[in-house]
């Protein structure tokens, strides 16, 4: 692969990103059309990774295409959020329970622990992009303590679908995030592998009841009406 080759797919992946994010917090709703031109301009890119990354939506079944009108997005209801957090939850405390035969593992919960407290310090500053990277950081400690690479890239893939800078800007949900961080170490210290799943589905349990509140707050499933041509 070329380097521009490369920067395209690059490019690809961060606008389907960013159009993932919008549909799965409502700002782009059931029925909307996305047009290709109209996103170019808004992101200041051309047409072709708008065109390549809504392909990949289509293939998630996020929208579907139609003929000279562009892309649709495609209903999204409660039982398909309840679906995608109990599938990111069920990966993510599989993981976590293979991390706690990582030799070592001491050593592993001391770099843990600092992570988290570069998180909290974050979410006191009330640093957003912080918050994120410290979450991120600390999941990906666990995902490769657990040693299951497979595993890790389908819990990434899941996690495409999590709004997380819905959660990473509250200040509630951050501190309830560095508590539970902290409770998952010690469980992973005693090998309390029930704890450890338990506290993990909470959390997701959270997170998808917090988005559910988040769409129903902004009529997302009212009366349907009219698709409106929308842009990113």
């Amino acid at each position: 692969m070329s380097p521009a080759s490369l920067r395209r797919t690059q490019l690809t992946d961060e606008v389907a990103d960013y159009l993932r994010n919008r549909i799965m917090t409502g700002q782009l709703r059931p029925g909307d059309f996305v047009r290709l031109d109209e996103t170019a301009s808004a992101l200041g890119c051309s047409v072709t990774p708008v065109r390549e990354a809504l392909v990949t939506l289509r293939g998630e079944g996020l929208v579907r295409s139609s003929p000279h009108r562009g892309f649709i997005v495609e209903p999204l209801d409660r039982g398909d959020i309840v679906d995608i957090f109990w599938m990111q939850a069920e990966l993510s405390s599989r993981l976590a329970t293979h991390a706690v035969d990582t030799p070592d593992i001491e050593r592993h919960l001391a770099e843990l622990s600092a992570i988290v407290d570069d998180l909290e310090r974050a979410v006191d500053a009330g640093f957003a992009d912080r918050v994120l990277a410290g979450e991120f950081a600390f999941h990906r400690k666990v995902h490769l303590m657990a040693n299951s690479k497979k595993l890790a890239w389908f819990q990434y893939a899941a996690s495409k679908y999590n709004p997380f800078e819905l959660y990473s800007g509250d200040e509630t949900w951050g501190r309830e995030a560095v508590t539970s961080h902290r409770l998952l170490i010690e469980q992973l210290r005693t090998g309390d592998v029930r704890g450890i799943r338990d506290e993990i589905h909470a959390r997701f349990a959270d997170a998808r009841d917090r988005l559910i509140a988040q769409l129903e707050s902004i009529g997302f499933w009212d009366d349907d009406s009219e698709p409106a041509a929308t842009s990113a």
